[in-house]
């Protein structure tokens, strides 16, 4: 039995951030997360991915955003079950709840708090009949390292963020990259739009809108694709085709634990806490919904704050914590003091 004061679901970002939160009030922290390296989908999908609107950082890659939160959460020492699946969860008398993951990994804590992004995920396809043929040659539904199409022909399809932020960087590392978007208007924002058109104009990107990508050529990998433009059909020559959807986000079983759901997301009270229906278990980050939500990882660092001093609370309901600054307190590991600390527990994929 691991026992901890606050269980964390889910390693992405937010829930990295919380151990550093929760850290500072004196709390110990431990994470669950069914991949086998904390990170969350900063470090499965996108790791090379830039990200612009984090505080400080006017760009900063993915990977190296969760390498900072790492280091800043050092000294805290948090324990980690990677690899396994939060699968159960049951309250115990004194209000605390035993958490138990698929391979029966049991977690014992007054607090959860739900950190699980958009929980598990599958990459939403296309329906073009003979691509399942080519996946993983010259198919693919996530750009892991962008290095794989360095010098090559790629065409990228979709009209969100991902593709356009995909089109813009991989400008300067394949020979040459198309987007195809069914619709004129773009789902991203405006500034890619803009930079995309601009791109376009120097001649760095080939656009090709409103169509659609009807199927894909190639003997044991991809060399083309059929476009279709309005009652035109034509091939164009490529290496690599990468249709950028977004994702089909799954809670899983944290479905069944009795939390109130709201398409697809846990609902919370925002105006104090971010605590769920369920008393002393929390969700923060994309996982949770409430009026004016914003998916961003800067407010799930937000939620994450106002989190842990709720926490604290039902923790220790007789102490009156007292907040410090950290310019002021210090942080136990970075201001030169020395943090004792029992030493992680890490149950790693097996």
């Amino acid at each position: 039995m691991i026992k901890t004061d606050i269980l964390i679901i889910g390693a992405g970002p937010t829930g990295l951030f919380t151990v550093f939160e929760a850290g500072l009030l004196k709390l110990k922290c431990h994470l669950i997360d069914a991949l086998p390296q904390p990170g969350g989908q900063c470090a499965e999908i996108y790791p090379k991915k830039p990200i612009y609107d984090i505080p400080a950082f006017p760009e900063i890659l993915a990977g190296d955003l969760v390498d900072n939160l790492m280091k800043q959460i050092e000294p805290f020492q948090p324990g980690f079950t990677l690899g396994e699946r939060a699968e159960t969860i049951e309250k115990q008398e004194d209000d605390s709840f035993i958490v138990t993951t698929n391979k029966g990994t049991q977690h014992h804590a007054p607090v959860v708090a739900i950190a699980g992004g958009l929980g598990s995920f599958e990459p939403r396809k296309p329906p073009i009949p003979t691509i399942s043929q080519f996946e993983d040659k010259g198919v693919e539904y996530i750009i892991r390292d962008p290095e794989i199409y360095r010098n090559k022909k790629v065409i990228i399809a979709g009209g969100g963020d991902s593709a356009l932020d995909w089109s813009i960087f991989l400008t300067d590392v394949a020979s040459e990259v198309t987007l195809i978007h069914r619709r004129n208007e773009f789902r991203g924002a405006l500034d890619s739009v803009e930079k995309v058109q601009e791109l376009k104009n120097q001649g760095k990107i080939k656009l090709i809108t409103p169509a659609e990508v009807k199927d894909i050529h190639g003997e044991t990998h991809v060399e083309g694709i059929l476009v279709k433009q309005g009652e035109e059909a034509f091939t164009l020559a490529c290496d690599h085709f990468v249709p950028l959807f977004g994702l089909a986000p799954k809670l899983g079983p944290i479905a069944n634990w009795g939390l109130e759901i709201e398409k697809n997301a846990i609902k919370v009270d925002n105006t104090l806490d971010y605590q769920t229906n369920i008393p002393g278990i929390y969700a923060i980050g994309d996982v949770n919904t409430y009026p004016g939500k914003l998916k961003l990882i800067l407010c799930g660092f937000h939620e994450a704050t106002l989190m842990c001093q709720s926490a604290y609370q039902r923790i220790h309901p007789d102490k009156r914590y007292v907040m410090k600054y950290t310019t002021v307190g210090g942080v136990e590991g970075f201001d030169g003091t020395k943090k004792e600390a029992p030493k992680a527990v890490v149950k790693a994929i097996e």
